[in-house]
């Protein structure tokens, strides 16, 4: 299905054409509005747009990194007046100042338009009701994917996030077919609807929406078979106005980039080169339509890559692969890269394991050691030396021949690992401690 069918199914050719242009309003609009951007657009001699010829000549204007929407905390990227602001929304600031996104009435409007094609998508229609477990507040995914709900047409829960036991009545009694949520959240909720003496037969999912963290296609499989959903998955962040920068079709081929709306690159991480079609790297984005807060090459430090061959669902918009990482979640234990998402992905399909798991990182004699913390599903296995040895060594083993490193496991029962409503936290680093 389709939101947007003009724009969705645009030719190559006038999609480029439209990006050139769109490239250049937007560096002469950051030019006379943003101070960042006037000084570094000065510094390298693009001022207004007219030294960019073709898309390929984005790379002489300089990227902008997490470090300048801090060093600019909190409205000094802003592009427009505060009288013109509508919305104000920021992350949950874990690592510092939280990062601050601002909205136009036109920012808002382009926002659920994007929203709205990633829902329809991954097969919302105006006949479905949704229920957004995300936390609403000053966190992007709840209201951005509530309004592009609402403009498709259907009809919207705004349950916020926690009070499991409501959330699964909520699902029971309204007759929801569309679930929001992390890919944690709805691994926990389908743990507690299997649990909550009520058959699955009571329960009208066909869809699952989900966001805000990475989806294993393990992790995705397991939750599909366990509320009997479709699940689709959906990127964004603050930075770049949050939910709807891309997301899956039915194909589930990669995530369809809002092409007309945001230009992605992939550069080298070590050196900033950029990279070409299917090359593995980190995500690079600029914003063309934004209008309150506009965003030249944001370094994102996702890991992933672009595919910009036809789709068979008919979109023509390049589609971003799943995140394989993040460049600032990426471990490095005794020289080994190594990424949580690789470690999901081993465990998952390990029989007697839940989808729960910790890393804890420490450093002894200048020495770092891994452990991983499993959650067992079967609590009997912790009294049988045998079986939990065998466990243990396979999984042992297993990471040794997939992430080329020695790993303590330890093994623990079921339902004592934390569960998390919105983003799993699943690092505990204690070597700087």
């Amino acid at each position: 299905m389709l939101f947007q069918k003009d724009i969705e199914t645009m030719s190559r050719k006038d999609l480029d054409a439209l990006q050139l242009e769109r490239l250049k309003r937007v560096v002469n609009y950051c030019y006379n509005n943003v101070e960042l951007y006037h000084k570094r657009l000065d510094e390298c001699g693009v001022k207004d747009g007219s030294r960019i010829k073709q898309l390929s000549d984005i790379e002489y204007i300089p990227y902008t990194t997490k470090d300048d929407f801090r060093d600019n905390y909190p409205f000094g990227l802003m592009a427009v007046d505060m009288k013109d602001i509508v919305r104000i929304h920021a992350s949950s600031g874990t690592t510092g100042k939280p990062t601050v996104g601002v909205y136009t009435k036109e920012d808002l409007n382009t926002w659920s338009d994007c929203v709205a094609r990633v829902a329809m998508a991954g097969g919302v229609t105006a006949d479905d009701i949704i229920q957004i477990s995300f936390g609403y507040g000053l966190f992007t995914g709840a209201l951005g994917l509530h309004y592009g709900m609402e403009k498709i047409g259907a009809t919207v829960i705004p349950a916020s996030s926690g009070n499991t036991e409501k959330q699964l009545m909520m699902l029971r009694d309204y007759g929801v077919t569309g679930l929001v949520a992390t890919p944690s959240y709805a691994v926990y909720l389908s743990e507690a609807a299997k649990e909550s003496g009520y058959p699955m037969s009571d329960y009208k999912l066909k869809l699952g929406i989900l966001g805000s963290e990475p989806c294993t296609i393990a992790m995705r499989t397991q939750i599909e078979q366990n509320l009997n959903i479709r699940v689709s998955d959906n990127y964004g962040m603050t930075e770049l106005g949050g939910p709807g920068v891309s997301g899956d079709c039915e194909a589930r081929d990669g995530m369809h980039f809002a092409e007309d709306h945001f230009l992605p690159e992939i550069i080298d991480t070590d050196t900033g080169k950029r990279l070409g079609e299917n090359e593995v790297g980190e995500l690079v984005v600029t914003t063309l339509t934004r209008k309150g807060m506009p965003v030249l090459r944001y370094r994102t430090k996702d890991i992933t890559k672009l595919n910009y061959a036809p789709c068979s669902c008919g979109r023509t918009h390049c589609r971003m692969a799943k995140t394989m990482g993040r460049t600032d979640d990426m471990l490095i234990i005794k020289g080994v890269n190594v990424f949580p998402t690789q470690i999901e992905n081993i465990l998952i399909n390990i029989e007697d394991i839940a989808p729960h798991y910790q890393l804890i990182i420490s450093r002894k004699d200048y020495k770092d050691s891994l452990e991983i913390k499993v959650e067992l599903t079967n609590a009997n296995l912790l009294e049988n030396y045998k079986l939990l040895n065998d466990l243990q060594n396979k999984i042992a083993e297993k990471m040794k021949s997939i992430l080329g490193l020695r790993t303590k496991i330890t093994l623990v029962a079921p339902k004592t690992l934390e569960r998390f409503q919105g983003k799993a936290k699943r690092i505990v680093d204690l070597r700087n401690q």
